[in-house]
């Protein structure tokens, strides 16, 4: 207990459970660095930080610290085609070819945009390899997926798409807004909220990004070699870490592009003030309308996928991971995205909570933190 990290930061009376699990995250589940944020009713009720941002040169993790949040990066892309859906833009269940004609080669013609939030589409992973460079220019990707067909017959089953996921609806935001979705969501999320969050790190913030720690723990099952490709981008980048240990996405040439399914870049305090916003009044209008929250949650898919791990009892919405056994929230009407490593962001329209948790120390599949510091979230709400 002796080494255990300063905690730095407030919570509301009534919420020291979640600072005392926050803290306790450090002294017994191998904390590095970390921070985490919760939003009742428009109001921040936790916001707390602690440790190190960078163990190369002890950087102090500060309020203003944003760390690599990988897949959290799919649920600020869903919002963004949610916000496109309430202005009459998007209809998710449209051919995606009504946006992207060329995107219909190949048995892809009926596929409807929803199903490229839902893993449906078969198209987790391409079957040509990419360099680095390639995956970074956005146009090469977008190519390789209108020339790919579907792996599985779209609609009949899911596989998580781990990266392809983020170029998939990103397109069809480009198309409608002609903005890349990185630059379409600073613009109408992330600048008027006020968010330390983006997706294409701009170079003034790059010294302040946390630097991410390879994986601890269980690391699961090997995957097969199609999810291999998928979580690599064929071969693009090792995900998340090298032989070395080295996380990939601590370079900065990758936090810069836009990687709409995996690159966001984030504080907690961020993610937390995102999705309060989606579920109640922040600094403003209420973002999402019950009426799309109500589509978000309602479970699309379940159960085993055609790759990937066994299944572990986890549940989608449309973009969103929804309250489930391996990923506890607040309940049934909780919905967000969790990220490689152990990170976690969602709202609650019951609730009218926001959440939002960042690491640097990455977990595995046995990683607790998260899943501890919501269970103190719903004790504290409960009492």
């Amino acid at each position: 207990m002796s080494d255990t990290p300063q905690i730095h930061g407030d919570v509301d009376e009534g919420f020291g459970r979640v600072a005392d699990v926050f803290r306790d995250n450090f002294a017994h589940r191998q904390e590095v660095g970390a921070a985490v944020a919760v939003y009742l009713r428009g109001r921040k009720v936790v916001d707390l930080h602690g440790g190190v941002a960078d163990p190369r040169s002890g950087r102090a993790w500060s309020a203003e610290t944003p760390a690599v949040v990988f897949s959290c990066t799919k649920g600020m892309m869903t919002i963004c085609a949610y916000l496109l859906v309430q202005e009459g833009r998007l209809d998710l269940d449209a051919p995606v070819t009504r946006y992207w004609p060329e995107f219909g080669q190949h048995g892809k013609a009926e596929i409807p945009v929803r199903w490229l939030l839902t893993h449906q589409s078969g198209l987790s992973a391409l079957d040509r390899s990419f360099t680095r460079e390639e995956v970074l220019a956005w146009d090469p990707v977008i190519k390789a997926i209108e020339e790919q067909a579907p792996l599985w017959k779209p609609g009949t089953a899911h596989s998580y798409h781990p990266i392809t996921f983020g170029w998939l609806i990103g397109e069809v935001i480009r198309r409608i807004t002609g903005e890349l979705p990185g630059n379409y969501f600073r613009r109408v999320l992330g600048e008027p909220l006020g968010l330390r969050t983006w997706i294409g790190l701009p170079a003034a913030e790059r010294d302040a990004v946390a630097w991410m720690l390879g994986p601890i723990g269980d690391p699961g099952p090997d995957f097969d070699p199609v999810s291999e490709r998928a979580i690599t981008m064929g071969g693009a980048f090792p995900f998340p870490a090298d032989a070395d240990g080295l996380v990939s996405f601590n370079d900065p040439a990758i936090q810069a592009a836009q990687i709409p399914g995996a690159g966001a870049v984030s504080t907690a305090e961020s993610l937390a003030r995102l999705y309060a916003a989606c579920v109640s009044e922040v600094g403003g209008e209420r973002l999402l309308s019950p009426e799309s929250v109500e589509d978000a949650i309602a479970v699309r898919v379940s159960g085993q996928q055609v790759y990937g791990l066994p299944d572990a009892g986890h549940r989608w919405g449309t973009g969103f991971l929804v309250h489930s056994v391996p990923r506890p929230m607040l309940g049934v009407r909780s919905f967000g995205h969790d990220g490689a490593g152990g990170h976690l962001a969602f709202g609650d329209d019951a609730h009218q909570a926001g959440f939002g948790y960042v690491v640097n120390q990455m977990g595995g599949v046995d990683d607790e933190r998260a899943n501890l510091l919501c269970a103190a979230v719903r004790d504290c709400l409960e009492r």
